[in-house]
């Protein structure tokens, strides 16, 4: 096969060892644009090394159809074979497609009718049963796993330009098609189906639909059985397990890095919850898609995890009032105006489900696969149908988005242990927030955490060194920028990180502009209505219309604003 992505300049190689900067030299040679050429006489393997690392140091643009894929966290780079990887984690995102990794070996891509299968330590693509050989195989770095770039061209059909005096490299051809989700689609099918529990008696549906949704997310690489025992008792909210709960307490213990713990560290329903246990992992994003957007469910059930979503019911664990349910068919719809009062996980749909076999006929056919928490007697061994017409179905719906190895980051800076509660502003759309903190030790600022009140949120972040006030706002640094599609929580990781020392008092600051708002800003406050204590005492934050005059919000609002940082300790020699 063609190595494509390799350009070189063979006189500048052998006037090498003439050149005394070597890192001007490497620059020049990667964009002279000329091929690789002739006989391997010439070709000194460590020449390709010294190219990736310059390729890599200085960043490759990427847009595929035309459109710029920002860097992130982790970006697409150049092996020191001459192939261009990409990230795993980053497919769905960037190409619509599923990225599943099953039994830690095998790569399973899938987009519209395209199957896509590439085993680890073998070089051979799989498209739709069709070998294909490739120049190199899946690879890790850095702990992540990365898949050549070459496999994505050859499953969905890309055409690759890559231009080396401007480090851009461009696909087209594949497009996104618009129509890539199939007309059903079932997690049991793929081996993403989380495991069946019940709640009992307990009012801890939220707790179960919210962890089996993330359980979901991470397989079927990973199949995991979080504790909710945990969630329920050990958050900041201190409500009884018979009090219900919601998500916004869910997405608060999540964030605050409280948790997931095993199952296993903590049994579910005997009342006890065991102080000062570790979470196994990080959830750093959690989205809130549109409210009876069914294409964007889908979207989000196909390409990352289950979503957790509400309902309407008067059953109670399944055994009683079931004018809504049929127990023959598994299948459920309310149409009415009550509220929604159980949550569940959405882990599929069909397309052509028959409106036959609901109880209360719906206009149409189709109905989403869900997952509940009244045990394996419930539905089909837990799973039941709801229709596309139920009411309330749909209309909340959450997504574990982006979640992280627990040591992903050393150190997590916050205020809002109860997390998004209430929102502040100005009765306008944009609006100013930000927290001092105090640095722990020798640190590197590496990300900021905050929540988007609504769809297509743009945002600015800053930070500021050396912040005794906010004074010092006025020296901040622009540290990344963008726009958000759902509201939710996001954790932007910073192209300019900020070096700390320990005792430092730095500051992060957000602007944020959300359409159609008039409080922007996420925040945290005593809710004595909802048995909600928020500790003020911890924090230094504060809000501004246009980032000039910033009032201080524990003093003036009683609030703490929701705006986390996550820093990396620097080693001892840095």
């Amino acid at each position: 096969m063609r190595r494509r992505g390799i350009y070189i300049g063979l006189l500048l190689l052998l006037l090498a060892g003439l050149l005394a900067d070597q890192f001007g030299f490497l620059r020049r040679m990667t964009e002279t644009g000329v091929r690789r050429a002739g006989g391997e006489a010439f070709w000194q393997p460590q020449w390709q090394s010294l190219i990736a690392q310059e390729v890599n140091g200085e960043g490759i643009r990427f847009l595929v159809d035309g459109t710029e894929i920002p860097s992130g966290k982790n970006p697409v780079v150049l092996s020191e074979e001459g192939e261009f990887l990409i990230p795993v984690s980053r497919l769905a995102e960037v190409f619509s497609c599923t990225a599943l990794f099953y039994d830690r070996s095998r790569l399973v891509m899938e987009r519209g009718d395209i199957t896509a299968q590439l085993e680890e330590g073998s070089a051979i693509l799989e498209v739709n049963g069709e070998a294909i050989p490739l120049e190199t195989g899946l690879a890790w770095r850095d702990g992540a796993l990365y898949v050549p770039l070459a496999a994505v061209e050859q499953a969905f059909s890309y055409r690759r330009e890559w231009k080396p005096e401007e480090r851009t490299l461009a696909l087209t051809g594949g497009g996104t098609e618009k129509k890539f989700l199939p007309y059903a689609y079932d997690y049991r099918e793929k081996g993403r189906a989380p495991q069946v529990k019940n709640q009992g008696s307990l009012g801890t549906c939220w707790a179960f639909a919210s962890l089996m949704a993330l359980e979901s997310r991470l397989l079927p690489e990973y199949d995991l059985d979080f504790s909710e025992d945990h969630m329920s008792l050990q958050n900041s909210f201190h409500l009884d397990q018979n009090a219900g709960g919601e998500y916004t307490m869910s997405m608060a213990y999540l964030l605050a890095w409280q948790g997931p713990v095993l199952e296993s560290q903590d049994p579910y329903g005997d009342g006890i919850s065991p102080q000062g246990l570790s979470p196994v992992c990080h959830v750093q994003e959690i989205r809130v898609l549109p409210g009876k957007d069914y294409e964007a469910i889908k979207r989000a059930v196909y390409l990352y995890g289950g979503v957790q979503s509400s309902l309407y019911t008067s059953m109670v664990t399944g055994q009683s009032d079931q004018r809504y349910y049929n127990k023959e068919t598994g299948a459920y719809c309310y149409i009415g105006t009550a509220r929604p009062n159980h949550d569940v996980v959405i882990i599929g749909w069909d397309d052509t489900y028959p409106k036959e076999n609901f109880n209360l006929t719906p206009e149409g056919d189709g109905a989403f696969i869900c997952a509940n928490s009244w045990g394996g007697e419930f539905g089909d061994d837990g799973y039941f149908y709801v229709s596309y017409y139920d009411s309330n179905i749909g209309s909340h719906n959450i997504l574990y988005s982006r979640v992280e190895a627990a040591d992903n980051y050393d150190q997590i800076y916050q205020t809002d242990l109860c997390g998004w509660v209430g929102q502040l502003g100005y009765g306008k759309e944009n609006a100013w927030f930000a927290n001092i903190y105090t640095a722990r030790g020798r640190e590197k600022l590496e990300a900021v955490g905050f929540y988007a009140t609504g769809a297509n949120t743009s945002y600015e972040v800053y930070t500021v060194s050396d912040a005794e006030g906010s004074s010092r706002f006025g020296r901040r640094r622009l540290a990344a920028s963008g726009t958000l599609a759902d509201a939710g929580y996001y954790t932007i990781d910073l192209k300019r990180p900020l070096r700390l020392e320990e005792g430092e008092r730095f500051a992060v600051i957000v602007s944020v502009r959300t359409p159609g708002a008039v409080h922007p800003v996420a925040i945290e406050y005593n809710s004595p209505d909802k048995g909600l204590t928020a500790d003020l005492s911890d924090g230094e934050g504060y809000i501004s219309f246009r980032g000039t005059v910033w009032e201080r919000v524990e003093k003036e609002q009683d609030c703490n604003v929701c705006l986390k940082a996550y820093t990396k300790s620097l080693e001892e020699s840095e």
